[in-house]
């Protein structure tokens, strides 16, 4: 008995001391600004556990700084944007990200196996395994998952002014396309001036998936050192659920409309400052440089 209670006390002390190196960052506007169940359930799971409900990009940053030098592992409880801004402070530490999904997409997490199991997530934090994975940047904007400009720009842009959704994306996408002028895209390199032209979107893709398994990149890898360029023309209306079809079905392949380039990095100019990165609005001026940073976050597994 004796033998089993010292075992109790070791696990126990062990587990008490990884998760006083463990921070909770939680965005209070995701999941439609309900993250009250998400920390009930932290609360009953976890003794004090460390936690910053952050507003805005700015104390998020401040408070990562100021818990840099205590801290181990950052998990950020929120969507693309969130995990983002986050893992932006981790690049080339040795500090670990971890993520509890919370926003409309979730792409990030899905494609790092993080789901919304809280259990789930404290067994990965008490194993603290991790892998480096790249990520990139597009000129001094970093990114974790897919940014693109064109259509999807102007999508996000007005998306953002909603109460966010699959179904306000999806009402969006459709009013948008019908009036979208394409973008006209320029590349600097000799090499890849022949995919010139003018373009519905242009997206860069780390991971595979947009955000609820739509894959627009289907073979893109986070530990190749390349990032995916996806040029996508103009199609026709009727074109459109065939193009969703393929791309809920990882099935997006080179074709008429679409063409992917496999870079470490490449420059262009494009004629519209409408930018997502990771799903949150930004505008951004050419030329573009796109440039992926190998092995450059390390992430719980």
């Amino acid at each position: 008995w004796n033998f089993n209670f010292l075992l109790f006390y070791l696990e126990h002390n062990l587990y008490f001391c990884t998760m006083k190196k463990v921070v909770f960052i939680i965005n209070p506007f995701s999941a439609h600004k309900n993250y009250q169940p998400f920390l009930k359930n932290l609360r009953s799971k976890v003794d004090n556990p460390n936690y910053f409900i952050s507003d805005s990009v700015e104390k998020t940053n401040q408070f990562i700084k100021e818990h840099f030098d205590t801290t181990d592992i950052f998990v950020a409880v929120g969507g693309d944007g969130t995990i983002s801004s986050v893992a932006k402070k981790l690049i080339n530490t040795d500090k670990i990200l971890a993520i509890f999904p919370a926003g409309s997409g979730n792409g990030f997490a899905r494609e790092n196996e993080f789901g919304k199991n809280l259990e789930e997530l404290l067994a990965k934090i008490e194993r603290k395994n991790y892998r480096e994975i790249d990520t990139f940047t597009v000129n001094e904007h970093f990114s974790i998952n897919v940014s693109g400009t064109g259509f999807d720009g102007k999508v996000v842009k007005r998306f953002e002014r909603t109460d966010r959704g699959l179904k306000n994306y999806i009402k969006i996408s459709v009013k948008t396309f019908f009036n979208y002028k394409p973008i006209s895209v320029k590349f600097t390199s000799e090499l890849h001036q022949k995919y010139d032209g003018e373009y519905l979107m242009v997206n860069i893709a780390n991971t595979r998936q947009f955000g609820n398994d739509a894959f627009i990149a289907p073979h893109a890898n986070t530990v190749d050192g390349l990032a995916e360029v996806v040029l996508v023309k103009k199609f026709p209306f009727y074109y459109g659920a065939i193009f969703a079809f393929k791309m809920f079905t990882k099935n997006l392949t080179e074709s008429d409309f679409v063409k992917f380039i496999s870079i470490p990095e490449i420059d262009f100019s494009v004629d519209t400052e409408d930018w997502h990165l990771d799903g949150e609005y930004t505008k951004i001026s050419s030329p573009i440089q796109i440039k992926v940073l190998p092995k450059s976050l390390k992430i719980l597994i």
